[in-house]
This record gives structure tokens, C-alpha cells and sequence, in this order.
């Protein structure tokens, strides 16, 4: 049952079977017999210190602490966050690490405490024969020398340990499933309304004191706009507010203005990450109304296919049905290049040799209007 249980697994895989579960963590085994009431083996579990938090682990280690148990939890939360973390974190972490991987790190902190590596490396360094046992004080050195040398690159960096720490922020959540609420009142409580105005005077304030760093602040601050949005500009943006110590996503801001004022507020937004425009826009008193980016792109779409009609240009039926695949896309992405016809859905109707054989030469001029109209 550990044998199955330490298993990996595809992150897609394991959704399949698990849908409400992001990534492979850890495992629950049921003893239905009894065959865990006495241990059969010597095997104990990395994470030793269960009640010390994270960040009291890295600060331990930070200050010195070689303690097995100490360094084994570490290891062990560590492995548990990596598997968490999408890409461009583990990025992050490898940079701020001088190059170092994450996983290596956890890896070398486990080797470390191998008592058999301990006490090959004892031997190597007593320069004993092979078959000649170290003495105890030997493998305690060589022990802790392996272990200070694991550590080190948490030791030495207090950048790193301050990202680890902010990331592990990101991904904690706290279920209760011990209290139980009751309904008092179905509308907004005068506490709420003071926590959104907070929430949206503090987001206000964000804009304003970043507007020249971020770049997605800077153009979204230049009217008429300086430059074309980008997604990976409203991505970096997204990040920034969802730092900590702020932990602010677009769904809980958009929820702040609808208390503030539902009048204002149309639509479920918040969702898709181009919302965060939506909110900027509204926050900087350039929209009268908060919408959902999705929305304002599909009234633009419609804007523009009565303009083509008006000047007397009609679309046949399969065009149409490109065009709207095409404003789907900018209002996820803000924009659309060549390159995204290779991938779904449009991969799937036939790609970039298809949209081109539709719309022939008129297709880069068509995109370009499209990215101007649409994402404006």
C-alpha cells in the first residue's frame, strides 16, 4: 500500500480521477485489518514537526539548525510546494536559488539524512577501507557536514526564504468543516461595505503608486494608450496584487465594487484574468460602468460587423464562425497573433492553413483591425 501510495503521477491524470484536487500531495491509506497496529518497518515519514510552521522552519535552518527532524519537515514541504507551483514559479525560485532547482534542494536535504550516505561519507573522508566501519563520531561529523552543505543555499539566501514563504501564502487554504454559519441577513452588513471601501481606497492607491513601474499600469495610466496591452503585461500585473502581503484576486476586488455600488456593476466578472482591464479602467474613472472585458469585446464585435455591413461587406457563414473563435480569443488573450492558429480550438478546425484559405490575403489586415477594435 506505500508502494502505490508514494506513486506519481500526471498532474492531468490525476484530475481526471480527482477533480477537485490540483496536484498528487500526499496519500490516505484505510487499514480495513489492522496491518498498521504494530510497525513493520524502520521507514518514518519526512514531515517530523507537523505543528511548526513553514516559515519557523526556514528561520530554524536560517539560524543554524542541523535538527534531522527539522530538516526532514523542511524537506519535505518543500517537495509538497514544488509539485504546487506552476512553471514560471519554479522559474523564480531557481533564479533567486543561483540556478538551483527546488526539487534539488528538498533532494539533497533527504540525501543528507540517508544514514548510509552518512556513513559513506564518513569512511571517504577517515579514508578507512572499504569494508572498515566509521567510528559514531565520525558519521556525526560527516553527518553534519552533509547536512550544513544541503542546507546552504537556504542558509546563505534570506531572498529565497522570503519567496518560499510568500508562494507557500499563495496556495494555503484553511477548511472548517467544524463551524457552522446561519444566515442572518441576505444583504450587504455595513462591516462589509467598510471592508470593500478598504479594499478598493487600497487597490486605488496600488494603481497609483505603481502606474510608472507596471507595465500594464503604464499603458492602461496613457490616453490614447502608448502601447498595445499585452497579456503577459495583465499577467505580471495579476501577480503584483496577488503578492502578499495584499492577496488580492480580480474576483475579490470586482466583489468590493459591487458593494460599494451594484448599480455600477454588471456581470460576473472577475473570472477570466482580462477582467483585471476591466477593473484598472474603472478604478482610474475611465468606464462609468465595471463590466466584464468578455462583455465590452462582444458589444465592440458587434459594433464593427454592423460597420462592415453598413460599408457594404458581408462574411459568409463559415467566416463568421472564424470571427467568432477570433473575438473569443482576444477576449481571453487581448490580442491574437498567426502563431495561436496552431493551437485550440482553431487547430482543431484546421489551423492557420484553414483561416488563411478563408480569408486569403485579407487575413493580416483583418487581425490587425480585429486586435485594434476589440482589445482598444
Amino acid at each position: 500500500m506505500n508502494g502505490r501510495g508514494v506513486r506519481v503521477i500526471h498532474d492531468t491524470d490525476f484530475q481526471a480521477v480527482t477533480p477537485d484536487a490540483k496536484s498528487k500531495t500526499h496519500f490516505v491509506i484505510v487499514d480495513c485489518v489492522g496491518v498498521c497496529e504494530q510497525e513493520l518497518t524502520d521507514s518514518r515519514p519526512l514531515e517530523r514537526q507537523p505543528t511548526i510552521a513553514f516559515e519557523r522552519l526556514l528561520q530554524a535552518v536560517a539560524f543554524g539548525s542541523i535538527d534531522s527532524d527539522i530538516l526532514s519537515s523542511l524537506a519535505g514541504r518543500l517537495v509538497r510546494l514544488n509539485r504546487r507551483l506552476g512553471k514560471p514559479e519554479q522559474q523564480a525560485l531557481e533564479k533567486s536559488a543561483g540556478g538551483i532547482p527546488l526539487r534539488t534542494i528538498a533532494a539533497n536535504i533527504i540525501a543528507s539524512l540517508d544514514p548510509d550516505r552518512q556513513r559513506e561519507a564518513a569512511r571517504t573522508e577517515a579514508g578507512l577501507p572499504e569494508g572498515v566501519e566509521p567510528t559514531p563520531e565520525q558519521v556525526t561529523l560527516a553527518a553534519q557536514r552533509l547536512m550544513k552543505e544541503a542546507v546552504a543555499p537556504l542558509v546563505t539566501n534570506l531572498a529565497l526564504r522570503d519567496q518560499l514563504t510568500a508562494m507557500k501564502q499563495q496556495f494555503e487554504q484553511t477548511i472548517d468543516t467544524v463551524s457552522k454559519d446561519m444566515v442572518l441577513e441576505a444583504a450587504f452588513s455595513e462591516a462589509a461595505r467598510e471592508k470593500a471601501q478598504g479594499l478598493v481606497a487600497s487597490f486605488e492607491q496600488f494603481i497609483q503608486e505603481h502606474k510608472d513601474e507596471i507595465t500594464a499600469l503604464q499603458v492602461l495610466y496613457s490616453k490614447p494608450y502608448a502601447q498595445r496591452l499585452r497579456f503577459a503585461d495583465i499577467k505580471a500585473l495579476a501577480e503584483a496584487i496577488q503578492a502578499p502581503p495584499r492577496s488580492w484576486t480580480t474576483e475579490v476586488l470586482w466583489r468590493a465594487y459591487e458593494t460599494l455600488d451594484q448599480s455600477r456593476v454588471r456581470g460576473s466578472g472577475g473570472r477570466m484574468l482580462t477582467d483585471i482591464v476591466s477593473l484598472v479602467r474603472f478604478a482610474l474613472h475611465r468606464e462609468d460602468e465595471l463590466v466584464p472585458f468578455a462583455e465590452q469585446v462582444e458589444e465592440r464585435f458587434k459594433n464593427w460587423l454592423a460597420q462592415q455591413e453598413n460599408r457594404g461587406r458581408r462574411f459568409t457563414d463559415e467566416q463568421l464562425q472564424w470571427l467568432v473563435l477570433i473575438r473569443d480569443h482576444i477576449a481571453a488573450s487581448l490580442g491574437i497573433e498567426m502563431d495561436d492558429f496552431d493551437y485550440a480550438p482553431f487547430n482543431q478546425r484546421g489551423g492557420a492553413g484553414k483561416v488563411y484559405q478563408i480569408f486569403g490575403k485579407d487575413l493580416d489586415g483583418l487581425l490587425d483591425e480585429l486586435n485594434e477594435v476589440l482589445a482598444a
